[in-house]
């Protein structure tokens, strides 16, 4: 009936949520991006979360490896 698909509605949204927490965190600790594409890719990881989180893990984190 109505009301039953609730659960993966949730379950989508913590993976969302975590997703898009998780790359925040990264980006806000970037060392290597300016404070202007900072706030670009958070607002761009927030407003579409899971095309926003997949964009940025493809083109956004450039880890250094020591």
């Amino acid at each position: 009936m109505l009301g039953q698909d609730w659960a993966g509605i949730g379950i989508g949204f913590i993976i969302a949520l975590v997703l898009a927490l998780w790359s925040v965190i990264n980006i806000v600790q970037s060392d290597r991006t300016s404070p202007i594409w900072k706030a670009v890719w958070v607002v761009f990881v927030l407003y579409v979360p899971y095309i926003g989180f997949l964009i940025w893990l493809f083109l956004g984190p450039r880890a250094t490896k020591s």
